[in-house]
């Protein structure tokens, strides 16, 4: 199964690997991709993955870079230093899809402004990720108006037509994390009281406007996914309300257009509720309740590092595709190692994430 073809709308994978998608902060300053991110990512499509989704890409010279040394997807010189990559990646037999993402109240470091923007003017949870340069507390956003928000679903577009000029396969709409449109889904980084706060469905708009709109100024072929999750990366573990919220998140997302849903988990396969809180029969992961819920393909990415973890989610129909992070930084070839049956490297983080996460020399193998 692991090795079988998959296709995801009109894009067939040769397997059912993908890269999954991590900042690596290796871009310019001003966000061209380098030469050094042509060989990383071209180093797992040689690796023997179907799929690489790239790292969040800023979509616009505003408000959405997230980390300084993020690549963007906003500008011409955005456009050209991609098409290298993605002309090598493809030369080795693997698919592409660019992640675009908003960082809204998460920005920490931003080329273009110094201000923030979010869902309502509350300040984000945690501490800035200090191996993305960060330090200390988020600065308190501003609340975005109806103009900001048109601005935001426009430059989405925008980037995802550009990721086509780029010749990507698709675009990946960052929904998770805490990023951005995650703000406007969370209750408590949504204090609105117009048509995107509120109730679920009014948190959700921001997502369906976005999905509809790409999908109406991409060409047929052209895959739109979404990533959702529950935690973020300044809230880990956060959760959604329960089994009924979830299920009408996959349900809207679907019904909006998108071709897959990308779920991250800490743990792919965890109960995805407190079952002493929420009484089910079943103990069921979040894949497991997007499965049942869903008829698009399903990525799972979170703790899957072996080939018995993603052999038992694919054969067990939990998701489609899984999504390898940590263990495919270790391992490139991931999947010609568990095809091969050679035995696959254990992740350092020290090593690899330390002091900063940019991409090592060691790394471009």
């Amino acid at each position: 199964m692991l090795f079988h073809e998959f296709k995801i709308g009109n894009l067939n994978v040769k397997n059912r690997f993908a890269l999954a998608p991590m900042t690596r902060i290796s871009a310019t300053e001003d966000g061209i991709p380098t030469e050094k991110m042509k060989n990383y990512y071209t180093s797992f499509a040689k690796g023997g993955f179907g799929l690489i989704i790239t790292e969040g890409n800023y979509i616009d010279t505003k408000y959405s870079q997230t980390y300084r040394l993020q690549p963007g997807i906003a500008l011409d010189t955005h456009i050209d230093g991609w098409k290298n990559i993605v002309d090598d990646v493809k030369a080795n037999g693997a698919k592409i899809i660019m992640q675009i993402q908003h960082s809204g109240g998460l920005s920490q470091g931003n080329y273009y402004l110094n201000e923030t923007i979010a869902p309502s003017s509350v300040q984000p949870k945690g501490q800035q990720l200090d191996f993305y340069f960060g330090n200390g507390n988020y600065a308190i956003p501003k609340s975005a108006s109806k103009n900001d928000i048109n601005e935001i679903i426009h430059s989405f577009v925008k980037a995802a037509k550009n990721a086509e000029i780029a010749g990507f396969d698709g675009v990946e709409i960052h929904g998770a994390n805490g990023y951005l449109l995650d703000q406007f889904l969370t209750p408590y980084s949504n204090t609105r009281n117009d048509e995107y706060g509120g109730n679920i469905e009014n948190r959700l708009r921001i997502y369906v406007d976005i999905i509809k709109e790409i999908k109406k100024n991409v060409s047929h072929d052209f895959v739109v996914g979404i990533r959702l999750s529950q935690g973020k990366v300044n809230d880990y573990f956060h959760k959604w309300k329960n089994e009924e919220e979830a299920e009408f998140i996959f349900k809207t997302v679907e019904k909006s257009g998108v071709d897959y849903v990308h779920l991250t988990e800490f743990d792919a396969t965890a109960p995805a509720f407190d079952t002493n809180k929420y009484k089910t029969l079943e103990i069921l992961s979040l894949a497991q309740i997007a499965r049942k819920t869903l008829q698009i393909p399903i990525l799972l990415n979170g703790k899957i590092d072996s080939e018995n973890s993603a052999k038992s989610i694919i054969s067990e129909g939990v998701a489609d595709l899984v999504t390898i992070g940590k263990s495919a930084l270790a391992n490139h070839d991931f999947p010609l190692k568990i095809k091969e049956g050679r035995p696959l490297k254990e992740f350092d983080a020290e090593k690899t994430l330390r002091p900063t996460a940019e991409l090592k020399d060691f790394e471009l193998y």
